[in-house]
């Protein structure tokens, strides 16, 4: 079994665990971890900005990508949603068995 880790941002005001919660709940996610106050510098229609922002960080199998994708961009809040995954080379034997059953 393969992992991987998703990477999003949503606004300072969204309601990150909500996301985070149904996730996990679907078991889209095995673990959502939240990171409050990332500052972004970004390019948007031809200007550069700065908002604050959260980060998600995603655990999960790569075989409920597309699920996953499906839900999260039903829900994100962005017109053009950050994802970005990342394969996991290695966990131990027992985080991997546990991610797995997470998202079974």
């Amino acid at each position: 079994m393969k992992f991987v880790v998703v990477l999003t941002t949503v606004g300072a005001d969204f309601d990150a665990r909500a996301l985070a919660h149904a996730l996990v709940d679907l078991r889209l996610a095995a673990c959502v971890n939240i990171l409050d106050r990332v500052q972004s510098v970004y390019r948007w229609e031809g200007s550069v900005t700065e908002d604050g922002e959260q980060l998600l960080v995603i655990k999960t199998a790569e075989d409920r990508l597309a699920p996953l994708r499906e839900e999260l961009f039903r829900r994100h809040p962005y017109s053009v949603p950050e994802l970005i995954v990342l394969p996991i080379a290695e966990t131990s034997d027992s985080y991997g068995a546990w991610l797995q059953e997470s998202v079974s």
